[in-house]
């Protein structure tokens, strides 16, 4: 990864303190052999991206400028140094740095393009700040030397005021100026090693992030790529089903034709019937009627009959007594 790199350049151009003295290197080398060393100047403090090069030319070679817990502590560095034959440094014990007086212009804080006095730019532990106020508790930070130069000539060249883009206007009326590179800031590369601590940080956990969906989207692609085939296996058992319902369908829709047909034969048949079922009352009717009337004929001549039969005993009978009486 590329910031990945790049933070390892500059963490160890910062801890390797790159940028820095000889002698400065020598004795932050024994930070961790030497208790109460607390760093140099620019370890201690952290300022706003916008502020940093005013700050850190504000600072001047203070920025250098090793913090130690107590000038016991400076003295044996110092010692240190001359045996080495390490060159030279400058200490800040905390027990004896201090800021003698305050800033003695107030009036010019109210001055056109006037940020503050540097310290109060600075963000640093409170065990610090009266360290740090009396590096810088008198330098006015300004927005653009236009400015810087109306105010000095103001308050006669007796302020040191510093710009946004470095520009220094010191008492007395000297001025220092020009390009500025970024890459011997040591309070930009101290940020930028916090940045892209943090833009790594934001990164990883980014790719954690990334890497829980991912894992997260690999298991629902199993559990969804399992579904699939089930869902396969039930879209075949259906076709099979639903070929069979259709070919039950179709034997059902010919069963149907078929009674349908039959249904309708019956109901002719039935039509059929009932014709001739009319037809054949029609004709027991007629039967019935000649019936009627034969049967009268038939009455009439059983009736007859039994005259004539009545007419026939009583001829013998009086055949009977003629033949007697003969």
């Amino acid at each position: 990864m590329r910031n990945r790199s790049k933070l390892e350049s500059v963490r160890n151009m910062t801890e390797r303190y790159e940028g820095y003295g000889m002698s400065i290197k020598r004795v932050m080398e024994q930070k961790d052999k030497q208790p109460g060393i607390q760093g140099v100047v620019a370890d201690i403090i952290k300022v706003d991206k916008k502020y940093e090069t005013a700050v850190e030319t504000a600072l001047g070679g203070s920025i250098q400028n090793i913090v130690t817990d107590d000038e016991n502590i400076a003295k044996n560095l110092i010692q240190y140094l001359k045996t080495n034959k390490f060159g030279r440094a400058t200490f800040l014990p905390l027990t004896t740095v201090n800021n003698r007086g305050g800033f003695n212009y107030t009036s010019a804080l109210e001055e056109k393009g006037v940020i503050g006095l540097a310290h109060t730019l600075i963000k640093t532990d409170d065990k610090f700040k009266n360290l740090i106020e009396s590096l810088v508790g008198k330098v006015l930070v300004v927005d653009n030397i236009d400015n810087a130069i109306l105010i000095a000539r103001k308050y006669k060249n007796s302020i040191r005021i510093v710009t946004l883009e470095g520009d220094l206007m010191n008492p007395g009326g000297s001025m220092s100026g020009g390009a500025y590179k970024n890459s011997s800031n040591l309070l930009s590369r101290r940020r930028e090693l916090e940045d892209l601590e943090k833009e790594i940080k934001t990164i990883e956990k980014e790719i954690t992030e990334i890497k829980t969906a991912l894992e997260k989207f690999r298991n629902n692609r199993d559990k969804y790529l399992n579904d699939i085939n089930s869902n396969k296996a039930k879209m075949q058992q259906l076709s099979i089903e639903q070929n069979t319902a259709k070919m039950n369908l179709n034997q059902s829709n010919k069963k149907y034709e078929e009674t349908k047909t039959f249904y309708e034969n019956i109901v002719a048949q039935n039509t059929d019937i009932k014709t001739k079922e009319t037809e054949l009352k029609s004709e027991i009717e007629k039967l019935n009627k000649q019936l009627d009337e034969h049967a009268g004929i038939v009455e009439a001549k059983e009736n007859k009959i039994t005259e004539l039969n009545n007419m026939l005993s009583k001829t013998r009978e009086n055949q009977m007594e003629y033949a007697s009486k003969i």
